[in-house]
């Protein structure tokens, strides 16, 4: 099974080294060490944590009716509005999201850099790649 070292899992959970170090040691998460290597988590382990972090995350939204089930948080860092669409860029993480809708909906939306807002997916196909 695969293991991750602490500066990896942190990024894989969109948080800081700092705070996923203090999980540790308030028990939250187990580590391992081994001789002459930083400490690592493993792989299932670090899989629990993220799903308990996005069902946490999904009921501090509140209540929502909506079939899709991928949902990204994340903080708008660009808005580009013309006479009929607006491209909107969130980062999500480490993530980029870039989402084309009317500029009406955006400005519905009130959507511009530094708003906190959530990136809903629903698509037919969903292509998983690993390295």
């Amino acid at each position: 099974m695969a293991t991750y070292r602490m500066s990896e899992a942190a990024m894989l959970l969109g948080v800081s080294d700092d705070t996923l170090r203090r999980w540790a040691e308030q028990g939250r998460l187990t580590t391992s060490k081994v001789a002459g290597d930083a400490a690592r988590i493993d792989g299932r382990d670090l899989a629990a944590l993220a799903a308990d972090r996005a069902h946490l995350d999904d009921s501090a939204r509140g209540p929502t009716h909506t079939s899709a089930r991928n949902r990204l948080r994340g903080i708008v860092t660009d808005v580009k509005r013309d006479q009929v669409m607006a491209q909107v860029e969130l980062c999500c993480g480490p993530y980029r999201v870039v989402s084309l809708m009317s500029r009406e909906a955006a400005d519905t939306l009130d959507l511009q850099p530094g708003v906190l807002a959530d990136a809903v997916v629903k698509a037919t196909t969903v292509v998983v790649e690993t390295a």
